[in-house]
């Protein structure tokens, strides 16, 4: 008994989907999460070394400056290097395209029969994209580059540094209110639950699971700061 296909709705039914956020999703997660971290980690390390209020604000505002610096410049680098490579990616599919069109169209129809239709199909479907946009078909099915995951250099540059100073004014705004004597509990405290609102933010926007997204987060920036103030308590002594 031959299967019925259900009859296409008279209208495209409304659906929300997540992955068009990973780009800034991730820089910005990791920029506020670093901000975090690596300023209340430096905070807390100065501070266990017992030395003056003024010295734990100039080095946390030093992180805060250097760091989002730092985010912006690598996020910038690294992206670009991805955009270089698909730019070079395209030029040369561009080129085969020009050159081997026949190849290139039965290059993209096997990428469809590998993909579930028959022969003819995939040869009529591989026909009508090319005709429609040729690149983007090869671009999208080929090389797996869409306009979703596209390399944005200066986006992901912006969205880190903006991220890291978000995050690294945190722990500066604490150490600049709380009694010098209760420093490090107060910006370990106010690191931790803001750890833990961040971990919930990202888990909900990227649609995961938000337990195991916030413990994560908590465990690692629990680590770097005892870590830190450890070490800074041993210099302490020391001096």
């Amino acid at each position: 008994m031959a299967r019925r296909t259900p009859p296409l709705p008279s209208r495209p039914h409304g659906e929300t989907h997540l992955v068009h956020r990973v780009g800034w999703l991730r820089a910005a997660v990791l920029g506020a999460n670093d901000g975090i971290v690596s300023t209340a980690s430096l905070i807390v390390g100065v501070a266990a070394a017992a030395t003056s209020r003024e010295s734990v604000i100039i080095a946390g505002v030093a992180a805060l400056v250097a760091g989002a610096m730092s985010m912006a410049a690598g996020e910038y680098v690294s992206v670009s290097s991805q955009a270089d490579t698909e730019k070079a990616d395209l030029k040369r599919e561009r080129r085969e395209l020009t050159e081997q069109p026949a190849a290139e169209l039965h290059e993209l129809a096997a990428i469809y029969e590998k993909r579930g239709l028959d022969r003819e199909t995939a040869r009529t479907v591989a026909h009508q994209l090319m005709e429609h946009d040729a690149l983007a078909a090869h671009a999208r099915d080929e090389l797996g580059i869409s306009d979703t995951g596209r390399a944005r250099p200066v986006q992901a540059a912006l969205a880190s540094a903006a991220a890291f100073a978000t995050g690294a004014a945190l722990p500066l705004a604490i150490a600049l209110i709380a009694p010098l004597e209760a420093l490090i509990a107060w910006v370990a405290a106010a690191t931790l639950l803001a750890l833990a609102l961040l971990g919930v933010a990202s888990a909900r926007a990227g649609g995961a699971k938000i337990g195991v997204a916030t413990a994560r987060i908590i465990f690692w920036g629990a680590l770097a700061m005892a870590v830190t103030a450890g070490i800074g308590t041993l210099i302490g002594s020391a001096v």
